[in-house]
């Protein structure tokens, strides 16, 4: 599956550990201010990314390897960023209104 087309990923930790993969283009819910996230063992949610942001830090390589793995094998072509764009929420928004 490595020929799909790459999702801009955000990997972030939580104070306890824990990484979270947030994918700023993938609306999380039908309001524009949620995206999609992932964590380990197929654990797909919305969320809202600014605050995700304020309350976590972003990962290292070594801290979000695994679960970079574990999206790779579920299909996902991980294109690691590390900061949210405006641009990510015009692309959510034109997502929402083909519906």
């Amino acid at each position: 599956m490595n020929d799909k087309q790459p999702t801009k990923t955000i990997f972030r930790k939580f104070k306890d550990g824990d990484v979270i993969a947030i994918f700023p283009e993938e609306p999380g819910t039908m309001q524009l201010s949620t995206c999609a996230s992932y964590m380990h063992m197929e654990q797909h949610s919305a969320c809202s990314p600014n605050l995700l942001i304020g309350e976590t830090k972003l990962a290292t390589p070594e801290e979000y390897a695994s679960l970079k793995e574990e999206l790779k094998r579920i299909g996902y072509n991980v294109q690691v960023i590390k900061k949210l764009h405006q641009s990510y929420l015009i692309i959510r928004g034109k997502y929402l209104q083909r519906g």
